[in-house]
Protein backbone atom coordinates (compact mmCIF):
# COMPACT_ATOMS: atom_id res chain seq x y z
CA UNK A 1 0.00 0.00 0.00
CA UNK A 2 1.63 3.26 -1.16
CA UNK A 3 0.38 6.15 0.93
CA UNK A 4 1.38 9.20 2.93
CA UNK A 5 0.08 8.69 6.43
CA UNK A 6 -2.37 11.52 7.31
CA UNK A 7 -0.95 13.78 10.02
CA UNK A 8 -4.20 13.71 12.02
CA UNK A 9 -3.76 9.97 12.61
CA UNK A 10 -0.95 10.56 15.09
CA UNK A 11 -2.42 13.49 16.99
CA UNK A 12 -3.28 12.86 20.64
CA UNK A 13 -6.64 14.57 20.33
CA UNK A 14 -9.48 13.57 18.02
CA UNK A 15 -9.57 15.90 15.01
CA UNK A 16 -12.51 17.00 12.85
CA UNK A 17 -11.24 14.74 10.05
CA UNK A 18 -11.26 11.76 12.43
CA UNK A 19 -14.88 12.50 13.29
CA UNK A 20 -15.82 12.77 9.60
CA UNK A 21 -14.19 9.41 8.83
CA UNK A 22 -15.55 7.69 11.94
CA UNK A 23 -18.72 6.24 10.25
CA UNK A 24 -16.48 4.54 7.65
CA UNK A 25 -14.37 3.12 10.49
CA UNK A 26 -17.48 1.59 12.04
CA UNK A 27 -18.37 -0.10 8.73
CA UNK A 28 -14.85 -1.48 8.35
CA UNK A 29 -14.90 -2.78 11.93
CA UNK A 30 -18.20 -4.58 11.24
CA UNK A 31 -16.80 -6.17 8.07
CA UNK A 32 -13.72 -7.24 10.02
CA UNK A 33 -15.94 -8.73 12.75
CA UNK A 34 -17.80 -10.87 10.21
CA UNK A 35 -14.54 -11.92 8.52
CA UNK A 36 -13.07 -12.99 11.85
CA UNK A 37 -16.10 -15.02 12.87
CA UNK A 38 -16.78 -16.64 9.49
CA UNK A 39 -13.21 -17.75 8.73
CA UNK A 40 -12.23 -21.36 9.49
CA UNK A 41 -8.91 -21.56 11.29
CA UNK A 42 -6.49 -24.35 10.36
CA UNK A 43 -3.67 -25.75 12.47
CA UNK A 44 -0.52 -26.63 10.54
CA UNK A 45 1.87 -29.54 11.15
CA UNK A 46 4.68 -27.15 12.16
CA UNK A 47 4.66 -24.31 14.73
CA UNK A 48 3.71 -20.87 13.43
CA UNK A 49 5.14 -17.68 14.91
CA UNK A 50 3.22 -14.60 13.77
CA UNK A 51 4.89 -11.18 13.94
CA UNK A 52 2.20 -8.60 13.29
CA UNK A 53 0.82 -5.23 14.25
CA UNK A 54 -2.37 -3.27 14.67
CA UNK A 55 -0.78 0.11 13.86
CA UNK A 56 -0.60 0.47 10.08
CA UNK A 57 3.07 0.40 9.05
CA UNK A 58 6.41 1.31 10.57
CA UNK A 59 6.43 -0.88 13.69
CA UNK A 60 9.55 -2.95 12.93
CA UNK A 61 8.00 -6.29 12.01
CA UNK A 62 10.52 -7.24 9.32
CA UNK A 63 13.72 -6.56 11.33
CA UNK A 64 12.22 -8.50 14.25
CA UNK A 65 11.35 -11.44 11.96
CA UNK A 66 14.98 -11.50 10.81
CA UNK A 67 16.22 -11.52 14.40
CA UNK A 68 13.81 -14.35 15.32
CA UNK A 69 15.04 -16.32 12.29
CA UNK A 70 18.62 -16.03 13.63
CA UNK A 71 17.50 -17.14 17.09
CA UNK A 72 15.71 -20.21 15.70
CA UNK A 73 18.72 -21.15 13.59
CA UNK A 74 20.90 -21.06 16.72
CA UNK A 75 18.38 -23.43 18.33
CA UNK A 76 19.09 -25.86 15.44
CA UNK A 77 15.61 -25.45 14.02
CA UNK A 78 14.93 -24.97 10.32
CA UNK A 79 12.85 -21.78 10.10
CA UNK A 80 11.25 -20.26 7.00
CA UNK A 81 9.81 -16.82 6.35
CA UNK A 82 6.18 -16.72 5.23
CA UNK A 83 4.61 -13.76 3.46
CA UNK A 84 1.41 -13.05 1.61
CA UNK A 85 2.37 -12.18 -1.96
CA UNK A 86 2.13 -8.46 -2.70
CA UNK A 87 4.08 -6.99 -5.60
CA UNK A 88 4.37 -3.68 -3.73
CA UNK A 89 6.01 -5.38 -0.73
CA UNK A 90 8.80 -7.10 -2.66
CA UNK A 91 11.35 -4.90 -0.85
CA UNK A 92 10.58 -6.71 2.42
CA UNK A 93 10.94 -10.08 0.69
CA UNK A 94 14.29 -9.10 -0.83
CA UNK A 95 15.52 -7.98 2.58
CA UNK A 96 14.52 -11.23 4.28
CA UNK A 97 16.05 -13.33 1.49
CA UNK A 98 19.45 -12.03 2.62
CA UNK A 99 18.90 -14.12 5.77
CA UNK A 100 16.85 -17.16 4.73
CA UNK A 101 14.27 -18.75 2.45
CA UNK A 102 11.02 -16.85 1.91
CA UNK A 103 7.80 -18.57 0.84
CA UNK A 104 5.08 -16.42 -0.71
CA UNK A 105 1.57 -17.05 -1.90
CA UNK A 106 -1.70 -15.19 -2.27
CA UNK A 107 -2.84 -17.33 0.66
CA UNK A 108 -0.42 -17.50 3.58
CA UNK A 109 -1.61 -20.99 4.48
CA UNK A 110 -0.52 -22.26 1.04
CA UNK A 111 2.90 -20.64 1.49
CA UNK A 112 3.28 -22.50 4.81
CA UNK A 113 2.30 -25.79 3.19
CA UNK A 114 4.98 -25.23 0.54
CA UNK A 115 7.55 -24.52 3.27
CA UNK A 116 6.58 -27.78 5.01
CA UNK A 117 7.13 -29.72 1.77
CA UNK A 118 10.64 -28.23 1.71
CA UNK A 119 11.39 -29.48 5.24
CA UNK A 120 10.85 -26.25 7.15
CA UNK A 121 10.36 -27.00 10.84
CA UNK A 122 8.91 -23.67 11.94
CA UNK A 123 7.15 -20.81 10.11
CA UNK A 124 7.78 -17.12 10.79
CA UNK A 125 4.74 -15.25 9.55
CA UNK A 126 5.70 -11.68 8.65
CA UNK A 127 2.36 -9.91 9.14
CA UNK A 128 -0.83 -11.97 9.34
CA UNK A 129 -2.18 -11.13 12.80
CA UNK A 130 -5.44 -10.30 11.02
CA UNK A 131 -5.39 -13.55 8.97
CA UNK A 132 -7.73 -15.90 10.81
CA UNK A 133 -7.23 -18.84 8.45
CA UNK A 134 -3.93 -19.77 10.14
CA UNK A 135 -3.70 -21.08 13.71
CA UNK A 136 -0.76 -19.35 15.41
CA UNK A 137 1.28 -20.95 18.14
CA UNK A 138 2.86 -17.63 19.13
CA UNK A 139 1.52 -14.16 18.25
CA UNK A 140 3.79 -11.15 18.62
CA UNK A 141 2.47 -7.61 18.21
CA UNK A 142 4.88 -4.78 17.38
CA UNK A 143 4.57 -1.13 18.39
CA UNK A 144 6.84 1.86 18.03
CA UNK A 145 7.06 3.86 21.23
CA UNK A 146 7.03 7.20 19.38
CA UNK A 147 3.83 6.57 17.40
CA UNK A 148 2.22 4.04 19.77
CA UNK A 149 -1.44 3.87 18.57
CA UNK A 150 -1.74 7.42 17.25
CA UNK A 151 -5.19 8.83 17.96
CA UNK A 152 -6.40 5.36 18.93
CA UNK A 153 -8.98 5.04 16.15
CA UNK A 154 -9.25 2.44 13.40
CA UNK A 155 -8.78 3.22 9.71
CA UNK A 156 -9.69 5.53 8.06
CA UNK A 157 -10.34 7.70 11.14
CA UNK A 158 -7.02 6.61 12.62
CA UNK A 159 -3.97 4.39 12.00
CA UNK A 160 -5.21 1.16 13.59
CA UNK A 161 -6.12 -2.00 11.67
CA UNK A 162 -8.17 -3.07 14.69
CA UNK A 163 -8.74 -1.80 18.20
CA UNK A 164 -6.38 -2.26 21.14
CA UNK A 165 -8.70 -4.96 22.54
CA UNK A 166 -7.27 -7.30 19.89
CA UNK A 167 -4.24 -7.69 22.16
CA UNK A 168 -6.18 -10.42 23.94
CA UNK A 169 -5.15 -12.67 21.01
CA UNK A 170 -1.43 -11.93 21.45
CA UNK A 171 1.23 -13.62 23.58
CA UNK A 172 3.96 -10.98 23.34
CA UNK A 173 4.01 -7.22 22.79
CA UNK A 174 7.18 -5.63 21.43
CA UNK A 175 7.82 -1.92 22.00
CA UNK A 176 10.55 -0.50 19.79
CA UNK A 177 11.97 2.46 21.69
CA UNK A 178 12.41 3.65 25.25
CA UNK A 179 10.80 2.39 28.44
CA UNK A 180 7.22 3.65 28.68
CA UNK A 181 5.15 2.71 31.73
CA UNK A 182 2.02 4.36 30.34
CA UNK A 183 2.08 2.17 27.23
CA UNK A 184 2.80 -0.92 29.30
CA UNK A 185 -0.20 -0.23 31.54
CA UNK A 186 -2.51 0.17 28.53
CA UNK A 187 -1.28 -3.09 27.01
CA UNK A 188 -1.67 -5.00 30.28
CA UNK A 189 -5.15 -3.53 30.77
CA UNK A 190 -6.19 -5.40 27.59
CA UNK A 191 -4.27 -8.61 28.33
CA UNK A 192 -2.88 -9.19 31.81
CA UNK A 193 -1.01 -12.32 30.71
CA UNK A 194 0.85 -10.76 27.79
CA UNK A 195 4.64 -10.49 27.99
CA UNK A 196 6.22 -7.14 27.12
CA UNK A 197 9.68 -6.73 25.63
CA UNK A 198 11.63 -3.76 24.32
CA UNK A 199 13.76 -3.56 21.19
CA UNK A 200 16.18 -1.00 19.80
CA UNK A 201 17.66 -0.50 16.35
CA UNK A 202 21.44 -0.69 16.44
CA UNK A 203 23.12 0.79 13.34
CA UNK A 204 25.89 -1.48 12.07
CA UNK A 205 27.65 0.84 9.61
CA UNK A 206 27.01 4.29 11.12
CA UNK A 207 30.74 5.12 11.21
CA UNK A 208 30.73 5.35 7.39
CA UNK A 209 28.64 8.52 7.60
CA UNK A 210 30.37 10.36 10.42
CA UNK A 211 31.82 13.77 9.46
CA UNK A 212 29.89 13.72 6.16
CA UNK A 213 27.02 15.80 4.87
CA UNK A 214 24.02 13.54 4.35
CA UNK A 215 20.81 13.84 2.37
CA UNK A 216 18.51 11.26 3.98
CA UNK A 217 15.47 9.90 2.17
CA UNK A 218 12.96 7.16 2.95
CA UNK A 219 9.71 5.66 1.71
CA UNK A 220 8.65 3.69 4.78
CA UNK A 221 5.74 3.79 7.23
CA UNK A 222 7.38 6.30 9.60
CA UNK A 223 10.36 7.97 7.87
CA UNK A 224 10.78 10.28 10.88
CA UNK A 225 12.04 7.31 12.90
CA UNK A 226 14.83 6.75 10.36
CA UNK A 227 15.79 10.42 10.38
CA UNK A 228 15.73 10.51 14.19
CA UNK A 229 17.97 7.44 14.40
CA UNK A 230 20.56 9.23 12.25
CA UNK A 231 20.33 12.37 14.38
CA UNK A 232 20.71 10.35 17.59
CA UNK A 233 23.99 9.09 16.13
CA UNK A 234 25.16 12.65 15.33
CA UNK A 235 24.88 12.36 11.55
CA UNK A 236 24.91 15.73 9.78
CA UNK A 237 21.63 15.67 7.83
CA UNK A 238 21.33 18.66 5.51
CA UNK A 239 17.99 17.56 4.05
CA UNK A 240 15.26 15.03 4.85
CA UNK A 241 13.12 13.75 1.97
CA UNK A 242 9.97 11.66 2.53
CA UNK A 243 8.28 9.40 0.02
CA UNK A 244 5.13 7.29 0.31
CA UNK A 245 5.34 3.94 2.09
CA UNK A 246 6.76 1.26 -0.29
CA UNK A 247 7.47 3.98 -2.86
CA UNK A 248 8.69 2.72 -6.22
CA UNK A 249 11.55 5.02 -7.21
CA UNK A 250 11.32 6.31 -10.75
CA UNK A 251 14.27 7.42 -12.89
CA UNK A 252 13.16 11.00 -12.30
CA UNK A 253 13.13 10.51 -8.50
CA UNK A 254 16.64 9.08 -8.54
CA UNK A 255 18.01 11.67 -10.94
CA UNK A 256 16.73 14.48 -8.71
CA UNK A 257 18.22 12.84 -5.61
CA UNK A 258 21.59 12.28 -7.26
CA UNK A 259 21.59 15.84 -8.58
CA UNK A 260 20.93 17.16 -5.05
CA UNK A 261 23.81 15.12 -3.64
CA UNK A 262 26.21 16.30 -6.35
CA UNK A 263 25.31 19.98 -5.87
CA UNK A 264 25.77 19.73 -2.10
CA UNK A 265 28.72 17.32 -2.14
CA UNK A 266 26.59 15.13 0.13
CA UNK A 267 26.04 11.41 0.62
CA UNK A 268 22.63 9.99 -0.30
CA UNK A 269 21.54 7.73 2.55
CA UNK A 270 18.39 5.62 2.83
CA UNK A 271 16.99 2.54 4.58
CA UNK A 272 17.81 -1.01 3.57
CA UNK A 273 14.20 -1.56 2.48
CA UNK A 274 14.32 1.48 0.21
CA UNK A 275 17.66 0.39 -1.23
CA UNK A 276 16.11 -2.86 -2.47
CA UNK A 277 13.54 -0.86 -4.45
CA UNK A 278 16.19 1.07 -6.40
CA UNK A 279 17.40 0.03 -9.85
CA UNK A 280 20.79 -1.66 -9.79
CA UNK A 281 22.41 0.86 -12.12
CA UNK A 282 21.57 3.69 -9.68
CA UNK A 283 22.65 1.97 -6.47
CA UNK A 284 26.30 2.93 -6.78
CA UNK A 285 25.31 6.53 -6.00
CA UNK A 286 23.35 5.61 -2.86
CA UNK A 287 24.26 4.24 0.56
CA UNK A 288 21.97 2.52 3.04
CA UNK A 289 21.95 2.12 6.80
CA UNK A 290 22.31 -1.44 8.03
CA UNK A 291 20.46 -2.01 11.29
CA UNK A 292 20.14 -4.89 13.69
CA UNK A 293 17.29 -5.32 16.13
CA UNK A 294 18.50 -5.77 19.70
CA UNK A 295 16.01 -7.44 22.03
CA UNK A 296 16.30 -6.47 25.68
CA UNK A 297 16.03 -9.46 28.03
CA UNK A 298 16.74 -11.69 25.06
CA UNK A 299 17.13 -14.83 27.19
CA UNK A 300 13.61 -14.38 28.56
CA UNK A 301 12.33 -13.70 25.03
CA UNK A 302 13.89 -16.95 23.81
CA UNK A 303 12.31 -18.75 26.77
CA UNK A 304 8.88 -17.45 25.70
CA UNK A 305 9.49 -18.70 22.15
CA UNK A 306 10.47 -22.18 23.38
CA UNK A 307 7.47 -22.30 25.72
CA UNK A 308 4.98 -21.60 22.95
CA UNK A 309 6.38 -23.73 20.14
Amino acid sequence: MNFFKPKFWDKNQISILSILFFPASIIIKLLFFFKKNLTNEKRLSIPVICVGNIYLGGTGKTPLCIEIFSILEKLNLNPAFIKKKYIAYQDETNLMEQTGRVYQNKKRIDAIEEAIKNNAKIAILDDGFQDFSVKKDLSIICFNEKQWIGNGLTIPAGPLRESLSSLNRANIAIINGGKNKNIEDKILNENKGIKIFYTKYVPQNISEFKDKKVIAFAGIGNPENFFNLLKENNINIIEEIKFTDHHEYSKEDLSLLIDKSNKNNATLLTTEKDYFRIENNKKENIKYLIIKTRIENEKQFIFEIKKNI
